[in-house]
């Protein structure tokens, strides 16, 4: 993780303050953290593990999670 964050935000990108990293950093984690397939989720992602879940118990959602 540590290899691949700083390949895709320090080296990559020039920023003009703290602020800048920071943000950009939060938003890159996000997106990885999203888009992870997870081994306790059974190799889903967290959206597609919710999905999944909404479609086979829809009574335990109050809303489409779409």
């Amino acid at each position: 993780m540590g290899r691949t964050l700083k390949g895709a935000t320090v080296r990559r990108y020039y920023y003009d303050n703290h602020d800048q990293l920071r943000r950009h950093l939060a938003d890159f984690l996000a997106a990885y953290n999203f888009a992870r397939r997870l081994k306790t989720l059974r190799g889903f992602t967290p959206h597609e593990f919710i999905c999944k879940s909404q479609t086979e118990n829809p009574t335990a959602f109050h809303q489409d999670p779409n």
